[in-house]
C-alpha cells in the first residue's frame, strides 16, 4: 500500500533520517489520541515510555513545543525553564493547529509549518528509538532520539510533572 507523505515524513526523507512508520486503526470518536498509539504500539512490543507526545505550549515569546512520554504529565514550569521562559501554559488549540499545520491528536515534531522552540524530555535518550506522531491520526513514526533532537533543534531537560 503506498502511503501519502505527511510533512513530517517528507522532512525526515529530505534530511535522510532513517525512520519507521507504524500505522494503526484510528477511531474518529476517540478523544485520547495518545491512548490509541500506546495500545497499538505496545501490542507490537514497544514500551509505553518509548511513545512520545508533542504538546504545543504558550510562552511569553510565542509558542513552543514540549515532547515527552505519553504516560507522563508535563511540568509547564520545567518546560518554561528549559526554554528560558518565565512561565508557560498550554496553547490554545486553534493557535497550535495554525502554527504547526497539524490537527490536534496528530501534531508531529517534524515538518511543522513554523519551526518552534522545542524541548524534549531527557528520558528520550534512554532509548535507541522513540515513537511520535507522523502527522496523521493513526500514524506514528520511530526515530532515534538524537535525530529527533537534531532535526527539531531541541534542548533536552527533565520536563515531567
Amino acid at each position: 500500500m503506498a502511503r501519502a507523505a505527511t510533512p513530517a515524513l517528507a522532512a525526515l526523507v529530505k534530511a535522510g533520517v532513517p525512520h519507521e512508520v507504524v500505522t494503526f486503526e484510528h477511531d474518529p470518536r476517540e478523544r485520547s489520541f495518545g491512548g490509541e498509539a500506546v495500545h497499538a504500539l505496545t501490542a507490537r512490543g514497544i514500551a509505553p515510555e518509548q511513545i512520545f507526545k508533542t504538546l504545543v505550549i504558550a510562552v511569553p515569546r510565542g509558542l513552543a513545543v514540549a515532547i515527552l512520554p505519553v504516560p507522563e504529565r508535563l511540568s509547564l514550569k520545567a518546560a518554561a525553564a528549559a526554554l528560558g521562559a518565565a512561565k508557560a501554559s498550554m496553547a490554545e488549540p486553534a493557535a497550535a493547529e495554525r502554527a504547526t499545520g497539524y490537527v490536534l491528536g496528530a501534531v508531529s515534531p517534524f515538518g511543522q509549518r513554523k519551526a518552534l522552540p522545542t524541548v524534549v524530555d531527557a528520558g528520550a535518550l534512554a532509548w535507541d528509538r522513540v515513537y511520535c506522531s507522523a502527522g496523521r491520526r493513526g500514524w506514528d513514526l520511530g526515530v532515534s532520539p538524537q535525530d529527533l533532537i537534531r532535526l527539531t533543534a531541541a534542548v533536552t531537560a527533565g520536563i515531567r510533572a
